[in-house]
């Protein structure tokens, strides 16, 4: 199996799809069904997770590697919706028909997916099957595409540590499990490498993915709510959807906000509260979906664990914000941080 690096971050780009109904989830996309199982020319397809198309992160960011390949490759690809309360058994299904009707690769978009992928991943040898953040599945037809969360939210703690004014800041996790551990690990590693005295407050929005953690900016917006009466002023969000309410608090606060995964300074939805996002967190989704469909396109699917990190250009700081940019003690701050972890005198914790 080909144990492969991430290269640097793929370009976005964007297309209109239009919406039909399958019988598992919905689809957004104008692709016709075939059982043939042959791929040529057809495309991948997107098992999007929690919050779905439309979540200005995460799920975004995938489909815009997605909308890259299609408009690369001449492909017609597809990408299905979850669905509320739905089961492993449910997303081994969605991914079975995708198989089926022609689907290379087949991706599912988070680590809820495993599961699934596992199970189905051996009926269709011929078919490569992604996992967004997941390293656990070992097949000759399965990429696991994970990142070093911790080393760009590490840049983000530094940011957030000499930008604070009260000296508080926070974190606002979506689900308390392992992969967002190692988004808070990281950022209160920096924080605390870069200014001592700054508290770093943490909060999970939930237990579990079925209670919303990631897909209820109400829950986000309440949370930051509370990290601001205790005096932060730069709140850094890993929650998916539930981010956008997290944004939406500290521009009605003037305080702070750091995004995650996309540049959410960038998104449309996100223009009115632009402001305040200082910068996000960079996880280039994009380009782990982009990269798994070429490869198979050039006939040399991408297997096993592909891990993207800073080195790489997997993980990093948007710089969209003038005020970021421009703030040349920040950048040169960062620019020393960034040298520690790629030559290793930098070691970020994941926990």
């Amino acid at each position: 199996m080909r144990r492969l690096s991430r290269i640097a971050v793929a370009g976005i780009a964007s297309a209109t799809l239009a919406v039909i109904a399958t019988g598992c989830g919905s689809s957004s996309s104008s692709s016709s069904s075939s059982s043939s199982g042959d791929s040529a020319g057809k495309g991948l397809a997107l098992a999007y997770d929690i919050g779905g198309k439309g979540d200005q992160s995460f799920n975004d960011a995938a489909t815009a590697g997605m909308d890259k390949a299609d408009a690369e490759f001449g492909y017609k690809s597809t990408a299905v919706e979850p669905q509320d309360g739905e089961s492993d058994a449910d997303k081994a299904q969605r991914l079975e028909q995708l198989a089926k009707q022609g689907y290379n690769p087949v991706i599912g978009v988070g680590f809820a997916y495993a599961p699934a992928v596992k199970e189905v991943a051996p009926k269709f040898p011929k078919v490569t099957f992604g996992v967004v953040d997941d390293e656990q599945i070992t097949a000759d037809n399965v990429a696991d595409l994970v990142f070093t969360e911790e080393q760009g939210s590490y840049l983000a703690g530094v940011t957030a540590a000499l930008t604070t004014k009260t000296n508080v800041v926070g974190f606002i996790g979506g689900v308390d499990v392992p992969l967002i551990h190692k988004f808070e690990a990281g950022f209160k590693q920096g924080v605390e490498d870069t200014k001592k005295g700054v508290t770093v407050k943490s909060q999970y929005l939930t237990e579990t993915a079925q209670e919303g953690g990631f897909s209820s900016p109400d829950k986000g917006e309440s949370a930051a709510e509370g990290q601001i009466d205790s005096k932060a002023d730069v709140i850094y969000a890993a929650a998916g959807l539930s981010g956008q309410g997290v944004i939406k608090a500290a521009a009605a606060n003037k305080i702070w906000a750091i995004g995650v995964d996309s540049d959410q300074y960038k998104q449309d939805a996100l223009a009115k509260y632009k402001d305040s996002i200082l910068t996000s967190v960079l996880k280039d989704v994009a380009g782990a979906v982009f990269n798994l469909a070429k490869s198979v396109k050039d006939g040399k699917p991408e297997t096993g664990v592909v891990r993207a990190d800073l080195a790489s250009g997997g993980v990093g700081l948007a710089d969209s914000n003038p005020v970021f940019k421009d703030n040349a003690t920040l950048q040169e701050a960062l620019k020393k941080a960034e040298a520690g972890i790629k030559d290793g005198s930098i070691k970020v914790k994941t926990s």
